[in-house]
This record gives structure tokens, sequence and C-alpha cells, in this order.
């Protein structure tokens, strides 16, 4: 048998990464840019998790998964850009306490990481209050006010039925088809969290 040159193995691991990285880019670049909002800073780490797959590629132990190896290094990466930033906590109402009370109502601070909870647990709370946001901004106007007045303004339901004039089983009902929809649209994000 004939050995192959060292220039050809090396040629075709060169070869062998160039593809991975134009076979991987775009969806691994769209996973970093989802969960970090600054464009620069997303850039940066999809670098980074390139440049550390070019050093482990060349070394004798084969990646056995490739993808799932970029993915878990650009988790990685992001999660150290948050231990690094120590972002401040969010503000946060002092009357949300129960995800779920003893009554059965949704309450929206159980539903969130604590901020305090270290770097892992920032950067979900980060990656959930921004679809949280974007899931808020798709319900009708009458149950996204509703949802704000009672979960982020603390408003009760007795107070907003006698502001507005509309009946407190209406309300009630506004806000149980919210919760319903953010949880929807929450579950996939914690279900990605979970990966």
């Amino acid at each position: 048998m004939q050995a192959i040159p060292d220039n050809q193995a090396m040629s075709d691991k060169d070869s062998e990464i160039t593809a991975t990285v134009l076979r991987e880019r775009t969806r691994l670049g769209g996973f970093i840019r989802r969960r970090v909002a600054d464009a620069g800073e997303a850039e940066d780490i999809l670098q980074d998790v390139f440049h550390e797959f070019v050093q482990a590629y060349r070394l004798p132990e084969p990646i056995e998964q490739v993808s799932a190896w970029l993915f878990r290094v650009a988790r990685n990466r992001i999660i150290d850009r948050f231990r690094k930033k120590k972002e401040a906590p969010l503000a946060e109402p002092d009357d949300i306490d129960d995800f779920e009370s003893a009554d059965g109502a949704w309450r929206l601070e159980l539903a969130l990481p604590a901020a305090d909870d270290g770097p892992e647990a920032a950067y979900a709370r980060s990656v959930l209050l921004e679809t949280l946001q974007e899931a808020l901004e798709e319900l009708p106007e009458n149950q996204r006010e509703v949802f704000v007045a009672h979960e982020l303004d603390g408003t009760s339901f007795k107070d907003m039925a006698a502001a507005t004039g509309t009946s407190l089983n209406t309300l009630l009902a506004r806000k149980r088809y919210a919760v319903l929809h953010l949880r929807k649209r929450l579950q996939a994000v914690y279900d990605e969290l979970e990966m």
C-alpha cells in the first residue's frame, strides 16, 4: 500500500474543514444570533467557534458528530460571554411572585429563571424575555393590555374592571387566552434550552 504524503493528508483535512464551515455557517450563525443581540458579538462568537473547530479537527482524535460539537461549543461561548459581561439583573416588579399560584392562576415570574442564578440562568432568562416580548406583540391588543396590566404593572382584575367597565370574567378570559399563547411560544424555547 502506498502511504499518503503528509501534504495530501493536510490538504484533505483542509478541504473537509472548508466543506464543514460552508455547510454549517448559516445554521450555526442563526443559532448564535437568536441568543446574542449584538450582531458584532454574534459574529465574533461564530468565528471563535470555527477557530476552535479548525484546531480540534487537526488533532489526531476525530470529532465524532461535527454538527453537535459545533453547537455545543457555540452554546458554551455564548455562556462565556454572559459570564464576562456580568450583566445587571433586570428590574422586576414587586408583585410578581408565582408562576402558578395556589389558585392555579398563571404567574410570569416562575416562568423565568432567576437573574442571579448564574450565567446560564441569565442567558436563558434573556432568551425567554426576548421571546416573551415577541409573543406579546403577536397578541390581540385587548389580551396584551390585560396581561401587561396584571403581570407587569401589578393591577388587580377588580381595579381593571372598575377602570375599563369590562366585566371581571371577560378580563380573566382575555388573560387566559394570552397565557395559553405565551405558554405555547415559550415552551419551544424551554425545549431548546434543555438541549
